[in-house]
């Protein structure tokens, strides 16, 4: 019987999965798998007693398939947390918990909006573009799930900006959605880098105060859509 925790990949045999160090190891008889999905049934089940945890990679993201764990234990853990959820304490504790949730999201939109004006500094003249283009690059990137590089809180958040405005910049002002990339090792993402030297010679155009033509600018042309 497994006494610790332990990372685990799929194996294609039902009941089996692989071990970190490639061996493939057979679950044991009485327990069960509980699917992703209930963060605070799978943390109780964890702090509760031995488990698999399955994790599969995909490209450079690692997926939970679920943990492995003692049925009893597993069951147990999911009684008790339906009886904490349905009393009252629960649910006022739940509505706390989004409201503070709301008020962190609005507050982090409001800064990475602001972040991103700051990077962009605009002359004077195109403000009132650069406050538009702003908002849609906020907008796009701050949602919480939608995995882009605003959410990520490995870097400062004015990175943060840089890099959601090039990125709305390349999809939004450039051909890159219809481009056909060859797969060869590379080729991407030197597509991106001069993409994202077109895009900052445009911003630059901007900060500089330049004299652009809406009806040829991708940038305006972007932003009348």
């Amino acid at each position: 019987m497994p006494e610790q925790n332990r990372e685990v990949r799929p194996h294609s045999k039902n009941r089996h999965v692989i071990s970190s160090e490639g061996s493939v190891l057979q679950v044991p008889l009485d327990w069960e798998l509980l699917p992703p999905g209930d963060a605070a049934l799978t943390r109780r089940v964890k702090a509760s007693g031995p488990c698999w945890i399955v994790m599969e990679t995909k490209g450079r993201r690692q997926i939970s398939r679920g943990i492995w764990a003692d049925a009893n234990l597993i069951e147990t853990n999911r009684l008790k947390l339906l009886i904490e959820r349905a009393s009252p304490a629960y649910e006022k504790k739940l509505q706390a918990n989004r409201h503070r949730r709301a008020k962190q999201q609005a507050q982090y939109e409001s800064e990475f909006r602001a972040s991103v004006l700051y990077f962009l500094n605009f002359e004077n003249r195109y403000q009132s573009i650069a406050k538009e283009l702003a908002t849609r690059i906020s907008d796009h990137a701050t949602p919480v799930n939608s995995g882009t590089v605003a959410r990520t809180q490995r870097i400062p958040i004015q990175e943060r900006a840089e890099a959601a405005t090039i990125a709305w910049m390349r999809h939004q002002t450039t051909a890159y959605d219809s481009l056909h990339i060859p797969r060869i090792k590379g080729k991407r993402r030197e597509i991106r880098r001069r993409l994202a030297q077109q895009s900052n010679r445009l911003l630059r155009a901007y900060r500089q105060g330049d004299d652009l033509d809406p009806a040829d600018c991708p940038l305006q042309k972007a932003l009348s859509q």
